[in-house]
């Protein structure tokens, strides 16, 4: 039966000097010892705040403890140190949630990643095999498409001629500028049109939930496919009609109800 009631503590960690803001999601007094972690990575221009009641709702469905945090440079954590990104800026960010996770001493996770969040889920599923138990993915990328490029350059006219500035600083403040350019001035750039995780994904052996929106602005059903053929471990796709790069806010009691009996039937 789902938990009724959730436990929250929020706490700050140092990783590679830069501070990193934190929350946790107990489905009791503390938290689950016999129950992997479920870890929420959030998107380019996301925080935890802007999960809004997420991943409480996913805790409490399935009586797993979760963890969900703030990238360097967004919400409460730290600022930048440079927002001149490299092609390896996914790369780096699964080796900082390995460290975020042997510091915690979260032995095993299943990760729930959205856009970034979800290549960054995909990266460290390959790379850390033996923490991570699952992984969930929403709207993830794998390679570039010119839908995204197309997606990112709308956002940018919307950044300098409506009011979205504003709309983000209620989550980072004096550094959404920086949170904006670090994600749209590197996705634009001439030399990540040739980014690709492709190779990664052969090593991934654990379970993978592949959820998209099939009006997702941000990429197709080929990063679908691509994930859903070539991880090694058992793989299912949640394709939601009418919806776009945001499914659990979009369609949330569907991305809920198929993310907590995917992760149950983990727990079996």
């Amino acid at each position: 039966m789902p938990q009724k009631s959730l436990s929250t503590k929020e706490e700050s960690i140092l990783i590679e000097k830069a501070t990193l803001h934190l929350k946790w999601l107990y489905p009791g007094a503390k938290a689950v010892a016999d129950k992997p972690v479920l870890v929420f990575l959030h998107d380019s221009l996301g925080c935890i705040k802007l999960w809004r009641d997420f991943p409480e709702q996913l805790a409490k469905a399935t009586g797993c403890s979760a963890l969900v945090y703030d990238r360097q440079g967004y919400g409460e954590s730290s600022p930048f140190q440079s927002i001149k990104r490299g092609q390896d800026y996914l790369e780096r960010e699964a080796d900082v949630l390995e460290q975020l996770l042997e510091q915690l001493q979260v032995t095993k996770a299943i990760l729930f990643g959205h856009s970034d969040g979800g290549s960054i889920a995909l990266i460290a599923a390959a790379k850390y095999k033996s923490r991570i138990a699952g992984i969930i993915t929403e709207g993830a990328h794998v390679f570039v498409e010119e839908v995204t490029l197309a997606g990112i350059r709308a956002a940018v006219t919307a950044y300098q001629t409506t009011n979205l500035p504003e709309k983000l600083q209620k989550y980072h403040g004096d550094k959404t500028d920086d949170v904006f350019h670090a994600w749209a001035d590197t996705w634009l750039s001439e030399n990540f049109r040739n980014w690709n995780i492709e190779h990664y994904l052969p090593s991934i052996r654990c379970p993978v939930l592949v959820i998209q929106g099939e009006a997702d602005e941000y990429g197709t059903q080929a990063q679908v496919e691509a994930i859903e053929t070539q991880v090694q471990g058992p793989a299912q796709q949640l394709l939601i009609p009418e919806i776009g790069h945001s499914p659990h806010r979009e369609a949330k009691y569907v991305v809920l109800s198929q993310s907590a009996a995917f992760i149950k039937a983990i727990l079996l």
